[in-house]
């Protein structure tokens, strides 16, 4: 059992890895040894960081648009000219909006939902060739969606399509975890709570405070907490875990 967390030598994808929740995943993974792949929109901003997480292990940047089919299957070609089989996928590319209700735009709502949850479920369809490919019955191969406790739990700020999206990729999550099971593919997701990233940053500057105050563990997530979860979710730890979703919000959701 002394290698129950063992991720080295693992083939990964991480979406949106060059910022926030995804780059704390990307960095977890490629200082335990797995070779990861990065992708975000920004083709600079991708290679900088994929560059960077280089001096640390293995880190290639694959940057594409997922807010379109065209951009999914792009990654996933990509991906397949570079590597026979992929051992882990996270979807985490994603997106906020908030607006009053009364005002709620309807472009808002379709950027939110298109990239929340259409793009996991279609980029999961394309990368199963390669999936299939790695996953055994003694080592599985992993999708770990990055949801929210948004989705569980409602949040006070009008941002109707991201808990309504990060809700329905939860059902996701179980529903693909159904169907994959028997081919040896497990889906789990991560719940976070808030951590230092762009999409909550005004967030915390405006109510940094209250959110810690409010907070079990009287404090945001750290880097450690989100990649700790991700590296259980793709090792042999979680061989017999699927259709999971782990809260990863310092007890936040729970009371």
């Amino acid at each position: 059992m002394k290698a129950l967390f063992d991720i080295s030598g693992k083939v990964a994808v991480v979406t949106g890895g060059s910022r926030g929740i995804g780059e704390m995943i990307a960095t977890g993974f490629v200082e335990n040894g797995a070779r990861v792949y990065i992708s975000s929109r920004k083709a600079s901003v991708c290679t900088e960081i994929a560059e960077t997480l280089s001096k640390r292990g293995t880190c290639i940047a694959l940057p594409h648009d997922l807010s379109s089919l065209k951009g999914i299957e792009a990654l996933a070609a990509d991906l397949a000219a570079r590597e026979e089989k992929l051992d882990i996928l996270v979807n985490n590319a994603g997106a906020a909006w908030g607006e009053p209700i009364d005002s709620y735009a309807e472009g808002g709502w379709d950027k939110v939902v298109d990239l929340n949850l259409k793009s996991p479920f279609f980029l999961t369809q394309k990368m199963l060739p390669l999936l299939r490919k790695a996953a055994t019955a003694e080592a599985p191969a992993r999708v770990i969606n990055i949801a929210s406790i948004n989705g569980i739990q409602p949040p006070e700020l009008e941002t109707y399509a991201y808990s309504s999206s990060k809700a329905g990729c939860i059902m996701l999550t179980r529903h693909l975890a159904k169907r994959l099971a028997a081919e040896n593919i497990l889906v789990n997701a991560i719940a976070p709570g808030p951590f230092q990233s762009q999409m909550m940053a005004a967030t915390l500057a405006e109510h940094g405070e209250a959110i810690r105050a409010r907070n079990p563990r009287g404090r945001i997530g750290q880097p450690e907490d989100i990649a700790g979860v991700a590296i259980f979710l793709a090792s042999r730890a979680s061989a017999y875990t699927t259709g999971a979703v782990i809260p990863c919000d310092g007890g936040a959701a729970e009371v």
